[in-house]
């Protein structure tokens, strides 16, 4: 049975072809995937390939998300030699994603190298995040976050020049929570407590002593 499975957000679109092996009717599992393919709606940007795609991309994805949330850079990616994709900061530029086709994708030998706004790359993670979560397509895909060293924590920057905050496998609910809590907090002051003025209509006359 043929399936075709998308992931649609606003400024980012995976689409993921294949085959299923069971017969679930519309809730078969698409086990084997034939073809998939990221596209970036406003840019009109489409990268594009196989298993092997589909894998980096969620890998490369996972690692540059949790990178963003804990200020740590991963000391390196273990990617394959086919369909190598990366993830890196622009700082206030946005996101550089790279991408190398394999040889049977009709590219050329050059990288591929898409720069993506914040607002493309949040989308991005949320596709990604949906496909993972979704046990009907691949449910043998899933990211593989891995503690990172201390030793590699760069110097911390304030949180005003920190990028957004993003999160694999956690849903939409909890990346606005984390993007709220990024934000910076209203400083709250004691009120000052003032004397009371009192006028001289209000004071009370000294008694004289009377003979």
């Amino acid at each position: 049975m043929n399936l075709k499975r998308q992931y649609i957000l606003p400024n980012c679109t995976l689409t993921l072809e294949g085959l299923s092996t069971d017969f679930g009717g519309t809730n078969a599992t698409l086990s084997v995937l034939t073809n998939a393919q990221c596209q970036f709606i406003n840019s009109k940007k489409i990268i594009y390939g196989g298993r092997a795609f589909v894998e980096n991309l969620v890998r490369a994805v996972s690692a540059y998300a949790q990178e963003c949330l804990s200020g740590v850079r991963p000391p390196g990616e273990t990617n394959a030699s086919e369909d190598q994709i990366h993830l890196e900061s622009l700082g206030s530029r946005g996101h550089r994603l790279t991408w190398h086709p394999s040889p049977d994708a009709n590219e050329s030998e050059s990288p591929v190298i898409l720069d993506l706004t914040t607002v493309e790359l949040f989308d991005l993670v949320e596709a990604v995040d949906q496909l993972v979560n979704d046990q009907r397509t691949l449910p043998d895909i899933t990211p593989v976050l891995q503690p990172v060293s201390r030793r590699y924590r760069q110097v911390e920057e304030p949180v005003a020049k920190k990028a957004v905050p993003l999160a694999l496998g956690v849903g939409s609910l909890a990346l606005s929570a984390l993007a709220f809590y990024f934000l910076p907090f209203a400083e709250v002051r004691k009120p000052e407590i003032k004397p009371p003025v009192v006028s001289p209509s209000q004071t009370t006359p000294v008694p004289q002593n009377l003979p």
